[in-house]
């Protein structure tokens, strides 16, 4: 019985001291109506390519067999304005700084009357340098202790900076891409309550809405149906 009485005890002392709430940090911190600071991150840049209907022709797409896109890691960076609208939900207005490239590898079949077949790459490392114009809600729990996490979604109009360059004609063949876009964004993140500022990690996804290829005329693009960019970011928001 004794036993049975300790285990009660040691097991209610271990509730009581996991429900103690620790110290507050910025306890009027979720007050306040606006809230700047800035964001730093890295990013994927990705495509997502429909293939064209006749893709299989040869006589059309000069024996191109495959289309590869292999997405690197690039950074942003930008200030952040957040803007209260309720107990648990705020506006947040961004302006990013990306930097990123994607690398665009099309296999072609270089004799289709041999047995087998060999294939060739051409690869073309298509870089971007966006401008970015978030606009998101932000959907946030209860605070608890120091943390509190959270969900995010919105849309994002892009320029793309790098689209405007003209192709230098040691780079050819390459495509070109629009130097607009609007995505759709959706993520998740938390909260970090520090001692003199608040700390957030935030993963997101993000979509193009819009074709982005160029018609040129060539095999490269005409074997396109349709082409949408995507994008993969790890933010670090730091606001004050």
């Amino acid at each position: 019985m004794r036993r049975f009485l300790l285990i009660i005890f040691l097991f209610g002392s271990i509730s009581l001291y996991a429900q103690r709430s620790s110290p507050k940090n910025l306890p009027n911190y979720d007050h306040k109506r606006v809230h700047f600071g800035f964001t730093i991150g890295l990013n994927a840049m990705d495509f997502n390519i429909q293939k064209a209907d006749n893709f299989l022709d040869n006589s059309i797409n000069n024996n191109i067999y495959a289309i590869e896109n292999q997405p690197t890691v690039g950074f942003h960076i930008g200030p952040v304005s957040n803007f209260r609208l309720s107990e648990y939900l705020d506006l947040r207005m961004l302006i990013n700084l990306s930097f990123g490239q994607r690398d665009l590898t099309y296999w072609t079949v270089d004799d289709t009357t041999v047995a087998n077949i060999q294939l060739s790459p051409t690869t073309m490392k298509i870089a971007s340098t966006f401008i970015e114009f978030p606009l998101l809600l932000k959907y946030k729990s209860a605070r608890i202790n120091n943390y509190s996490p959270y969900l995010v979604t919105g849309i994002n109009p892009k320029i793309d900076l790098a689209a405007r360059k003209k192709i230098n004609p040691a780079e050819m063949p390459k495509i070109k891409l629009s130097n607009f876009d609007v995505y759709y964004e959706l993520g998740f993140g938390i909260d970090f309550y520090l001692l003199y500022f608040k700390l957030s990690t935030e993963i997101k996804y993000g979509v193009g809405v819009m074709d982005v290829l160029v018609r040129d005329n060539t095999e490269y693009t005409s074997t396109i149906k349709k082409m949408n960019s995507r994008m993969f970011m790890l933010s670090f928001h730091f606001e004050g």
